[in-house]
């Protein structure tokens, strides 16, 4: 979780379980599900995969990184900001 979503869930990190299968914009739902306060339902989570933007169809696997990216004006590039 970046910036307002990392305050808005109590944490950078978050742990989520979903069926093998699921992609990026179930993994959206499940956190809205869970951290209703996280953004308005209007508001799309902007998701990255492996330091990589992500469409909902996205399928996951395991292992991956994933990061929920809040909209922003300017800021860092996406492969330094999935560093910290």
């Amino acid at each position: 979780m970046f910036a307002l979503y990392r305050e808005r869930a109590g944490s950078a990190l978050v742990s989520v379980e979903l069926p093998e299968g699921s992609t990026a914009g179930d993994l959206t739902a499940a956190v809205r599900a869970e951290y209703p306060r996280l953004a308005p339902p209007e508001v799309r989570i902007v998701v990255a995969v492996n330091a990589e933007y992500a469409d909902d169809d996205q399928p996951l696997c395991p292992g991956d990184e994933v990061c929920l990216i809040p909209p922003v004006s300017g800021g860092m590039p996406m492969r330094e900001a999935a560093r910290r």
